[in-house]
């Protein structure tokens, strides 16, 4: 195990947190068996913390036409074409598992187009990466194309909003030079 920081700034022990916080966190231990990095690095600000996760919750946990393994994989791409180390081992991992694949993961984080995946995830990864790099670009044909694979406007609605979140996280991730815990790396594989 690293003995590395998990984040250039403070990060507080899990007993001084806020209580609905501490108990966020603890639940996720006992879930995943460790505490992932990014719930203590962004505990430095309790509010800020409450908001992201009440995002993510309300983007990932609800039903969509997306499975929990599509979402991860527009995570894990996007998290590639913005260089967060953090997010794309992380939910590499995720990925892995939801997919029941060991090689998905590295493939759609270094280069999606040469990924062994439908023609319709590589739909959703084209527009996922163009909301990603160039969203000022997106038209009334990038909405056709993913309607012709079977995308309805509320699937487009969130490729769009798991996308712009990660672009958030990728950059706080960054920003604060947030490490993925060691027992990612082996998920999955």
């Amino acid at each position: 195990m690293s003995d590395k920081p998990i984040s250039r700034y403070p990060v507080p022990d899990i007993n001084d947190l806020p209580d609905d916080i501490k108990e966020l966190v603890l639940g996720v231990q006992e879930k995943a068996g460790f505490v992932p990095n990014v719930f203590l690095a962004l505990a430095h600000r309790p509010a800020e913390f409450r908001a992201f996760f009440a995002y993510h919750d309300a983007l990932i946990e609800k039903e969509s036409g997306l499975s929990k393994a599509d979402m991860e994989m527009i995570i894990t791409t996007t998290s590639g074409e913005n260089n967060c180390q953090y997010c794309v081992v992380a939910h590499g991992a995720i990925l892995r598992i939801r997919a029941r694949n060991p090689l998905i993961a590295d493939q759609v984080a270094t280069n999606y187009r040469k990924a062994d995946i439908t023609s319709k995830q590589m739909a959703m990864l084209d527009f996922a990466v163009k909301v990603c790099n160039d969203a000022k670009s997106i038209c009334d044909e990038d909405f056709e194309i993913l309607r012709s694979h079977g995308f309805d406007d509320e699937d487009i609605w969130d490729i769009a909003g798991i996308t712009s979140f990660f672009g958030l996280s990728n950059r706080m991730a960054n920003f604060t030079s947030m490490r993925p815990n060691d027992e990612f790396y082996s998920m999955g594989r």
